[in-house]
């Protein structure tokens, strides 16, 4: 089905002959937004902007190709200096300073396509390529289906899981879908909706993640450790708690499948030989998935149940705060959210962490309602102890 889903797309920068010549066209797009500032539309010149990131950066795979073949931090920098050049527009900032804040951009393209043009394609460079890929963008996705497989086997709800696979192949299903729908959405309000899609997408995960984490725990807490340890657990999942615990594993794999299947179309459409090497490597890399999910599930087994119960709702807890910097981050490309950036701060892509208020207050907020969260547990643990 996936594999289907990457050969259904037409190519993605099949208008260019190399990168260097999209950045030069990119260039030329971003100067017509200046000047149209420069005559005093500021609300034209910010649409101008857009037209650069949807309709060039977004839409004939640059960002995703930076990211695979540079670094997510740098396809970071580059996305929100499209938002300084907007949110400098809209503070009516002079014109020097947004001719300046262009030409850092126009620097900043020019270099990402003379590395991407210079890289000599080779096959080991190719699969290393496609199994970044797979891995960044599943390894979130097969930790969370992971642990709530683990948590349901290990607290003998054994006949739930069923349901839980469903909601993964489900998701499946559904990204394939969402990327096919994106790719046919070519104007600049679709590749706005895409963003705010993304975005909404990954903060519903937020809170169900956040929900599921605390239910976990309580789920723990509900019964005696010692009958625990004995091997009596028989606590049952309603219909409302397996929904939960389902609903997380669709919505991890459902944003991750269509992010992972448009990052693939970008590579095949870039890679001139070794097309192999771009299946080996996602063959590997999803094999080696699946070799992590085994390992959570089965060394779930041989762990001790608290130390089990705390680890799994922790891991849920830092991925509901890698999805909500990702999420407010996916809103503010679709111009949802203004940015104000973080001077000297860079980012950290795997954790979720941008140099951003509108990305890290959030973080900070859900980080101390997890501190909270886990300090009321252990208060509640010790008066079970003393009673």
């Amino acid at each position: 089905m996936i594999v289907f889903a990457l050969f259904c797309a037409p190519p993605l920068f099949a208008a260019f002959e190399t990168w260097g010549a999209m950045a030069e066209e990119m260039s030329v797009e971003a100067g017509k937004a200046y000047s149209i500032y420069a005559a005093g539309d500021a609300k034209a010149a910010k649409a101008q902007v857009d037209v650069v990131y949807y309709g060039y950066y977004e839409k004939y795979g640059f960002e995703k190709t930076v990211m695979a073949y540079i670094s997510g931090a740098r396809a970071a920098q580059v996305e929100y200096q499209f938002s300084t050049i907007k949110k400098l527009m809209t503070s009516q900032a002079d014109a020097a300073e947004v001719r300046g804040a262009i030409d850092s951009l126009s620097r900043y393209l020019r270099e990402d396509a003379a590395r991407l043009d210079g890289k000599n394609e080779n096959p080991l460079g190719v699969f290393l390529g496609s199994l970044v890929i797979i891995l960044r963008e599943g390894f979130e996705a097969i930790l969370i289906v992971g642990a709530i497989i683990a948590y349901l086997l290990k607290s003998g709800n054994g006949k739930s899981t069923r349901a839980v696979y469903w909601g993964a192949l489900l998701a499946l299903g559904a990204s394939v879908v969402l990327a096919w729908i994106f790719n046919r959405i070519t104007s600049i309000a679709g590749g706005q909706n895409q963003e705010i899609v993304e975005g909404l997408t990954m903060l519903t995960a937020v809170a169900v993640l956040f929900y599921v984490s605390n239910w976990m725990v309580s789920k723990a807490e509900a019964g005696a450790w010692g009958r625990y340890i004995e091997g009596k657990v028989q606590s049952s999942i309603g219909r409302g708690s397996l929904f939960s615990l389902t609903f997380a594993a669709f919505l991890a794999v459902f944003r991750e499948g269509a992010e992972t299947i448009l990052f693939y179309q970008a590579m095949l459409a870039q890679v001139q030989s070794y097309l192999n090497m771009v299946w080996l490597g996602l063959a590997v890399g999803s094999v080696l998935l699946v070799i992590v999910y085994l390992v959570i599930r089965f060394l779930s087994i041989r762990l001790p149940l608290k130390p089990f119960f705390l680890g799994t709702s922790i891991l849920l807890f830092v991925m509901s705060i890698s999805f909500a910097g990702n999420g407010v981050k996916e809103l503010q490309e679709g111009n949802v959210i203004g940015v104000t950036t973080i001077p000297g701060m860079v980012s950290v892509d795997l954790l979720g962490i941008y140099p951003t208020l509108e990305t890290i207050i959030p973080q900070l907020v859900l980080l101390a309602a997890t501190v909270v969260t886990f300090v009321i547990q252990i208060r509640r643990w010790k008066t079970m102890k003393e009673t």
